[in-house]
Protein backbone atom coordinates (compact mmCIF):
# COMPACT_ATOMS: atom_id res chain seq x y z
CA UNK A 1 0.00 0.00 0.00
CA UNK A 2 1.42 3.05 -1.04
CA UNK A 3 2.23 6.28 1.82
CA UNK A 4 0.10 8.54 1.46
CA UNK A 5 1.60 12.11 1.40
CA UNK A 6 1.58 14.43 4.12
CA UNK A 7 -0.84 17.55 3.74
CA UNK A 8 2.04 20.28 3.85
CA UNK A 9 3.64 18.49 0.89
CA UNK A 10 -0.05 18.18 -0.74
CA UNK A 11 -0.35 21.98 -0.11
CA UNK A 12 3.72 22.89 -0.99
CA UNK A 13 3.28 20.95 -4.58
CA UNK A 14 -0.01 22.47 -5.37
CA UNK A 15 1.76 26.00 -4.81
CA UNK A 16 4.03 25.27 -7.68
CA UNK A 17 2.75 25.55 -11.03
CA UNK A 18 4.57 22.32 -12.75
CA UNK A 19 3.38 20.21 -9.94
CA UNK A 20 -0.43 21.30 -8.78
CA UNK A 21 -2.16 18.84 -10.67
CA UNK A 22 0.22 15.92 -8.96
CA UNK A 23 -0.92 17.42 -5.68
CA UNK A 24 -4.20 17.59 -6.47
CA UNK A 25 -4.33 13.80 -7.58
CA UNK A 26 -2.62 12.96 -3.92
CA UNK A 27 -5.61 14.91 -2.20
CA UNK A 28 -8.34 13.21 -4.19
CA UNK A 29 -6.11 10.15 -3.46
CA UNK A 30 -5.78 10.70 0.76
CA UNK A 31 -9.41 12.46 0.99
CA UNK A 32 -11.74 11.12 -1.88
CA UNK A 33 -13.29 8.30 0.13
CA UNK A 34 -13.61 10.40 3.49
CA UNK A 35 -15.70 13.37 2.18
CA UNK A 36 -17.90 10.78 -0.37
CA UNK A 37 -18.60 9.08 2.72
CA UNK A 38 -19.30 12.11 4.96
CA UNK A 39 -21.52 13.27 2.00
CA UNK A 40 -23.22 10.00 1.22
CA UNK A 41 -24.60 9.79 5.15
CA UNK A 42 -26.03 12.85 4.72
CA UNK A 43 -27.77 12.32 1.13
CA UNK A 44 -28.29 8.87 0.96
CA UNK A 45 -28.13 8.76 -2.86
CA UNK A 46 -25.35 7.05 -3.99
CA UNK A 47 -25.58 9.68 -7.26
CA UNK A 48 -26.38 12.25 -5.19
CA UNK A 49 -23.55 12.11 -2.91
CA UNK A 50 -21.06 11.80 -6.57
CA UNK A 51 -22.25 14.66 -7.75
CA UNK A 52 -21.88 16.64 -4.46
CA UNK A 53 -18.23 15.15 -4.24
CA UNK A 54 -17.36 16.36 -8.02
CA UNK A 55 -18.70 19.85 -6.77
CA UNK A 56 -16.84 19.75 -3.28
CA UNK A 57 -13.16 19.12 -5.27
CA UNK A 58 -14.01 21.79 -7.74
CA UNK A 59 -14.43 24.41 -4.91
CA UNK A 60 -11.26 22.63 -3.53
CA UNK A 61 -9.34 23.30 -6.67
CA UNK A 62 -10.24 26.95 -6.90
CA UNK A 63 -10.16 28.10 -3.54
CA UNK A 64 -7.15 25.92 -2.65
CA UNK A 65 -4.93 29.19 -3.42
CA UNK A 66 -6.38 30.85 -1.08
CA UNK A 67 -6.04 28.55 1.43
CA UNK A 68 -4.18 30.11 4.59
CA UNK A 69 -3.60 26.85 7.01
CA UNK A 70 -5.42 28.74 10.11
CA UNK A 71 -7.28 25.32 9.97
CA UNK A 72 -6.42 21.90 9.67
CA UNK A 73 -6.84 20.85 5.61
CA UNK A 74 -9.35 17.94 6.19
CA UNK A 75 -11.16 20.53 8.62
CA UNK A 76 -10.99 23.20 5.51
CA UNK A 77 -12.46 20.43 3.24
CA UNK A 78 -15.30 19.19 5.37
CA UNK A 79 -16.79 22.80 6.00
CA UNK A 80 -17.14 22.63 2.34
CA UNK A 81 -18.02 19.39 1.62
CA UNK A 82 -20.72 20.31 4.93
CA UNK A 83 -21.99 23.37 3.04
CA UNK A 84 -22.44 21.57 0.25
CA UNK A 85 -24.83 19.11 1.61
CA UNK A 86 -26.69 21.45 3.47
CA UNK A 87 -27.26 23.49 0.15
CA UNK A 88 -27.86 20.32 -1.56
CA UNK A 89 -30.68 18.88 0.44
CA UNK A 90 -32.25 22.86 1.36
CA UNK A 91 -32.56 22.88 -2.56
CA UNK A 92 -33.93 19.60 -2.57
CA UNK A 93 -36.46 20.72 0.01
CA UNK A 94 -37.37 23.81 -1.66
CA UNK A 95 -37.66 22.07 -5.47
CA UNK A 96 -40.13 19.56 -4.31
CA UNK A 97 -41.71 22.48 -1.79
CA UNK A 98 -41.88 19.72 0.79
CA UNK A 99 -40.78 19.81 4.73
CA UNK A 100 -37.69 18.47 6.05
CA UNK A 101 -39.42 15.82 7.16
CA UNK A 102 -40.74 14.61 3.91
CA UNK A 103 -37.19 14.63 2.53
CA UNK A 104 -35.90 12.57 5.34
CA UNK A 105 -38.50 9.93 4.60
CA UNK A 106 -37.66 9.57 1.09
CA UNK A 107 -33.95 9.63 1.39
CA UNK A 108 -34.88 7.01 4.00
CA UNK A 109 -37.24 4.96 0.76
CA UNK A 110 -33.79 5.64 -1.28
CA UNK A 111 -31.89 4.00 1.72
CA UNK A 112 -34.49 0.94 1.39
CA UNK A 113 -33.96 0.39 -2.00
CA UNK A 114 -30.45 0.87 -2.68
CA UNK A 115 -28.05 -1.29 -4.34
CA UNK A 116 -24.84 0.43 -3.08
CA UNK A 117 -26.08 -0.39 0.74
CA UNK A 118 -25.47 -3.62 2.08
CA UNK A 119 -25.85 -3.30 5.20
CA UNK A 120 -28.03 -5.83 7.46
CA UNK A 121 -31.21 -4.89 9.03
CA UNK A 122 -29.45 -3.38 12.26
CA UNK A 123 -27.09 -0.75 9.91
CA UNK A 124 -30.32 -0.42 7.79
CA UNK A 125 -32.72 0.82 11.65
CA UNK A 126 -29.09 2.98 12.69
CA UNK A 127 -29.66 4.79 9.40
CA UNK A 128 -33.05 5.15 9.48
CA UNK A 129 -32.93 6.58 13.01
CA UNK A 130 -30.47 9.49 11.90
CA UNK A 131 -32.48 10.37 8.94
CA UNK A 132 -34.76 11.41 11.53
CA UNK A 133 -32.17 13.60 13.36
CA UNK A 134 -32.39 17.44 11.96
CA UNK A 135 -29.35 18.25 10.29
CA UNK A 136 -27.17 19.67 12.34
CA UNK A 137 -27.73 16.82 15.03
CA UNK A 138 -27.20 14.64 12.11
CA UNK A 139 -23.42 16.04 10.80
CA UNK A 140 -22.52 16.04 14.41
CA UNK A 141 -23.28 12.37 15.18
CA UNK A 142 -21.65 11.65 11.74
CA UNK A 143 -18.83 13.04 12.25
CA UNK A 144 -18.27 11.74 15.62
CA UNK A 145 -19.82 8.26 15.63
CA UNK A 146 -18.64 7.88 11.82
CA UNK A 147 -15.32 9.66 11.19
CA UNK A 148 -14.47 9.26 14.79
CA UNK A 149 -13.42 12.93 14.81
CA UNK A 150 -12.83 15.03 17.73
CA UNK A 151 -15.29 17.71 19.62
CA UNK A 152 -12.74 20.43 18.57
CA UNK A 153 -12.36 19.38 14.72
CA UNK A 154 -16.14 19.21 14.51
CA UNK A 155 -15.94 22.60 15.90
CA UNK A 156 -13.54 23.35 13.10
CA UNK A 157 -15.72 22.24 10.72
CA UNK A 158 -19.39 23.78 12.00
CA UNK A 159 -18.38 26.83 13.96
CA UNK A 160 -20.31 25.75 16.98
CA UNK A 161 -18.86 25.93 20.73
CA UNK A 162 -18.01 22.47 21.98
CA UNK A 163 -20.42 22.13 24.80
CA UNK A 164 -23.03 23.04 22.00
CA UNK A 165 -21.49 20.16 20.25
CA UNK A 166 -21.53 17.54 23.05
CA UNK A 167 -25.37 18.84 24.27
CA UNK A 168 -26.42 18.06 20.10
CA UNK A 169 -24.30 14.45 20.32
CA UNK A 170 -26.13 13.58 23.41
CA UNK A 171 -29.55 14.84 22.16
CA UNK A 172 -28.42 12.92 18.67
CA UNK A 173 -27.92 9.35 20.83
CA UNK A 174 -30.87 9.83 22.52
CA UNK A 175 -33.60 9.72 19.62
CA UNK A 176 -31.17 7.62 17.62
CA UNK A 177 -32.17 5.12 20.75
CA UNK A 178 -35.71 5.91 21.08
CA UNK A 179 -36.28 5.19 17.72
CA UNK A 180 -34.75 2.21 18.15
CA UNK A 181 -36.26 1.05 20.90
CA UNK A 182 -39.91 2.84 19.55
CA UNK A 183 -39.64 0.46 16.01
CA UNK A 184 -39.00 -2.85 17.24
Amino acid sequence: MAIQAEDEEILSKFRDEETRNEAFNLLLKKYQQKIYWHVRRMVIDHDDADDIVQDVFIKIWKNLPGFRNDAQLYTWMYRIATNECITFLNKKKQKNNVSLDDVNYELADTLSGSDHFSGDQIQRKLQEAILTLPDKQRLVFNMKYFDDMKYEEISDVLGTSVGALKASFHLAVKKIEAFITSTD
